[in-house]
C-alpha cells in the first residue's frame, strides 16, 4: 500500500482520483479550502495563504490540483487576473512542494497540471497560459533538480466535463462544439485524467520524470 497527498482535493478530478486509488488498496490524504465529509483523512489548508495542516508520516506522491480557467480578452483582462491566476496555479504549488518535500519518501512521484493551451496557442487563454506555462518550467527545474531521489511530471489536458469547465459546456450546442474541436471527437472526463494520474503515480512510470504529458484528445499535436 501506498500513501499519497492529494492538494485541492475537492475538485472532480481528485475525487475521481481518490477514489481509484483507495481501490487499489492505496491510501490518500486530502487537503482542501473546504470539508467533504465523503472521506476520511480529510484535512482543512490553504496553499495560496501558505496555511498547511502538519503531517504526521511520510508520503509516496504528491498531486498538486487546483487551476483556474480565466478566459477574457487581452485588452481588456487586468493584472490582478494575472496576479490571481499565478498565486493559484504556481505559487500554491510552490508552497505545497516546499511543506512536504521532507516527507516524501525515496522513490516518490510529484504530479502538477498544465494546460493544452500552452502549447497549442488559444484566443483569451493570456493568464492561463502565463501561469500553467510557468508549471511546466517547474516541472522540469524539480524534475533536473530531484532526480534520482523524486520524480516529477505534469499532466497538460483540454477541456474536461468537470465543474470547473460547466460554464463552458452547460448546453448541448457547446458540448457538440467543443467535441468536433478534438481530433478523437470526445470531450475528457475525470476518469481520463484519474487515468494518467495513476500511470505517474505508480512503478510503470519510475523512469519517466521532467514531462509534460498531454491527455488532450489529440488536440496538441494532431490537425485532421
Amino acid at each position: 500500500m501506498k500513501t499519497f497527498l492529494f492538494i485541492g482535493a475537492n475538485s472532480d478530478i481528485a475525487i475521481e482520483a481518490r477514489k481509484q486509488q483507495e481501490t487499489k488498496g492505496n491510501r490518500v490524504i486530502s487537503i482542501s479550502r473546504s470539508e467533504n465529509e465523503e472521506f476520511n483523512d480529510f484535512l482543512i489548508g490553504d496553499p495560496v495563504n501558505n496555511n498547511f495542516p502538519e503531517l504526521n508520516e511520510n508520503i509516496d506522491g504528491l498531486i498538486y490540483f487546483p487551476g483556474s480557467i480565466t478566459l477574457k480578452p487581452f485588452r481588456s483582462i487586468k493584472v490582478a487576473d494575472f496576479q490571481s491566476d499565478f498565486e493559484l496555479n504556481v505559487l500554491g504549488a510552490i508552497n505545497s512542494i516546499q511543506q512536504y518535500l521532507s516527507k516524501l519518501n525515496e522513490g516518490s512521484s510529484i504530479v502538477l497540471f498544465s494546460t493544452v493551451a500552452v502549447q497549442t496557442g488559444m484566443p483569451f487563454h493570456s493568464s492561463v497560459s502565463v501561469s500553467k506555462g510557468a508549471i511546466e518550467g517547474l516541472t522540469r527545474a524539480l524534475a533536473a533538480e530531484f532526480a534520482p531521489k523524486y520524480r516529477v511530471n505534469c499532466i497538460a489536458p483540454s477541456l474536461t466535463q468537470t465543474k470547473l469547465a460547466g460554464r463552458l459546456l452547460n448546453s448541448d450546442e457547446k458540448i457538440e462544439a467543443m467535441t468536433q474541436k478534438h481530433p478523437l471527437k470526445k470531450i475528457g472526463s475525470s476518469k481520463d485524467l484519474a487515468n494518467a494520474i495513476d500511470f505517474l503515480l505508480n512503478d510503470s512510470s519510475s523512469w519517466i520524470s521532467g514531462q509534460i504529458l498531454a491527455v488532450d484528445g489529440g488536440m496538441s499535436t494532431l490537425k485532421i
